[in-house]
């Protein structure tokens, strides 16, 4: 069946290089999907990194000005195009967008669509989409960490390092986690073992808990910290980088040219550690590896990644945190939550 009607939406928009009030609720329209598409009916989004980035002009490869953020989305189907499934309508469903998701509605090809089981609440299933997959692939494909070992993880109360804590404990690994000191009661109450990132001897604090060293490290702050990072690693043991956030944080270097600097002398420092004969490992986590020249293959990772959290959330064996629930209307009010890093967990866009 063809569709020809149009859809009334609602969007934030990000008109340009602004602060997070300056972000715009607007109204549009989505043409009937097209050969291969579905429309969705979003019911949950999230703030994360990216969109922090995307508004400084400082994320890769992000579009032009103006856009509609928004990283990934869980909704139902609403309309399918030509050559799409019919029973597809009313699922519900997942995906990863790069931008869009902070939207009423959006229009994706179904292939990148994930099943998503109605009895979940919408909220919690955003919390394990990018962030949620992100941290099982480092631990369980990138640095391979088995049960009974020792893992460091930094911002351990953000929206990766919460999944990526309990992921770990699930599995039977023990867990150090740096965060501010406000947030290591809800550490301890989940399992991990708490750390000031701000303490000037952490790294002999971690020594005095692992004092042969950790089995792998996680770390997204940037070159300083992995450097620490690399330091505390056990022998055979892998730092996972997975972003230089760190470049964010300093006004007066906030500019595309200087984080990419940034983030080619960190590749070329993992190059150096892993070309050393020190027996670690180093190596730069990338969501998107392979996007480009094995979309089928990165599809069915996602879908299967993705397949195994959504079981794991409806077995509660994990419960991620969300930190709090905004309407589309309050999307600058997340996202300058998200930006004060004082949550524990993620910020999420209910439309």
């Amino acid at each position: 069946m063809t569709v020809t009607t149009s859809t009334p939406i609602l969007k934030i928009v990000m008109p340009g290089l602004i602060e997070p009030s300056g972000l715009q609720l607007r109204q549009s329209s989505l043409p009937a999907p097209s050969t291969g598409q579905a429309l969705i009916q979003i019911d949950a989004s999230g703030v994360s990194f990216a969109e922090q980035a995307m508004r400084r002009g400082l994320y890769p490869g992000q579009p032009k000005f103006p856009f509609v953020p928004g990283y990934d989305f869980v909704g139902r189907v609403l309309k399918v195009g030509p050559g799409v499934a019919q029973d597809l309508i009313g699922t519900r469903v997942a995906a990863v967008t790069k931008t869009g998701g902070w939207a009423t509605h959006i229009l994706v090809p179904a292939l990148d669509l994930v099943p998503v089981p109605s009895d979940l609440d919408p909220a919690l299933v955003e919390t394990v989409i990018v962030n949620g997959v992100t941290a099982w692939q480092m631990l369980h494909r990138k640095a391979h960490v088995k049960a009974g070992q020792t893992i460091l993880v930094h911002g351990a109360n953000g929206g990766v390092g919460t999944v990526l804590c309990q992921l770990a404990l699930h599995a039977g690994i023990r867990v150090i986690g740096t965060a501010a000191h406000r947030h290591h009661e809800a550490l301890r109450e989940m399992g991990v073992e708490p750390m000031d990132y701000n303490a000037p001897d952490l790294a002999a604090r971690v020594r005095a808990l692992a004092p042969d060293g950790v089995d792998a490290a996680f770390d997204h702050l940037g070159l300083e910290s992995c450097r620490l990072s690399f330091g505390l690693l056990a022998p055979g043991g892998s730092l996972i980088s997975y972003g230089v956030a760190a470049g964010l944080k300093d006004p007066s270097k906030s500019g595309l040219m200087t984080l990419i600097a940034v983030f080619l002398e960190l590749i070329g420092q993992l190059t150096l550690w892993n070309v050393l004969p020190n027996a670690r490992h180093a190596s730069f986590y990338d969501f998107w590896a392979g996007h480009m020249v094995g979309l089928t293959a990165f599809r069915r990772r996602f879908h299967d990644d993705l397949t195994t959290l959504l079981g794991l959330l409806a077995q509660r064996a994990i419960t991620p945190h969300i930190a709090a629930r905004f309407p589309l209307s309050e999307a600058g009010a997340a996202m300058s939550l998200a930006e004060s890093r004082t949550v524990h967990g993620k910020v999420v866009i209910v439309p």
